[in-house]
């Protein structure tokens, strides 16, 4: 497996490297945001690691960039440690964020939790849905309706996902919250809340029939029932 660090400052840089090869694993390191993002866009990698200010571009710009064109793993390994920053990266799209200083066996568990993770899902989910005008198939990773491919991110996918399993059934913001993310979040973030507005406006905004449902003072429910 192939990891790309985007790491400015040299001596961390050099750290990752060296401890990702010596954990079995092939490491590119891009030292700014411009060749972090070139690297990231035409190369070939399981996992993302990124830092947040670096020359050049920022990780959340680069983040944004990489979102909408490749769906990769990514963890935000950054000095950043406001919660404000957290719940920035993973609104962004992260799948994780890791504050320095940090324990290299920490982050070296939290990437291969990651990797693992996706490895499980797809053996785990391979399942097809028709929920009205809406064909949700996990085993191609392919969401169509009325015919239309509706291209999402990992995030949005598993999103989805999620909400149609469970389909009828209203899910709280921190049921969601720890399935989708595998975290917990405090119930005055917004995170959940953004991401269903995001999925929204690629699953329900072009067409009549609204799928995702608000459920006052619980959370969302998917359902093509009124």
């Amino acid at each position: 497996m192939t990891l790309l660090v985007i790491e400015d400052d040299q001596k961390t840089g050099d750290y990752l490297k060296k401890g990702f090869q010596e954990s079995g694993y092939a490491v590119d390191l891009a030292r700014n945001g411009i060749d972090g993002l070139h690297l990231a866009l035409e190369g070939e990698h399981e996992l993302i690691i990124l830092d947040v200010m670096m020359p050049g571009m920022d990780g959340w710009t680069l983040l944004s960039t990489v979102r909408a064109r490749r769906d990769v793993p990514v963890i935000f390994l950054t000095a950043k440690d406001r919660l404000d920053d957290k719940l920035k990266g993973l609104q962004l799209g992260a799948d994780d964020y890791l504050v320095k200083p940090f324990s290299f066996a920490e982050l070296l568990l939290r990437v291969r939790t990651i990797l693992r993770r996706g490895v499980a899902r797809d053996s785990r989910d391979a399942d097809i849905f028709q929920i009205g005008d809406l064909q949700f198939d996990a085993i191609k990773h392919k969401v169509t309706r009325q015919g239309v491919q509706i291209v999402l991110t990992k995030k949005e996918f598993m999103l989805l996902h999620l909400l149609i399993k469970r389909q009828g059934e209203a899910l709280s913001r921190s049921v969601i919250a720890s399935q989708v993310w595998d975290m917990n979040f405090d119930s005055d973030t917004n995170v959940v809340d953004v991401a269903v507005k995001r999925l929204r406006a690629k699953i329900d905004a072009p067409f009549e029939q609204k799928l995702i449902q608000t459920v006052r003072s619980v959370g969302y429910m998917f359902s093509d029932q009124p």
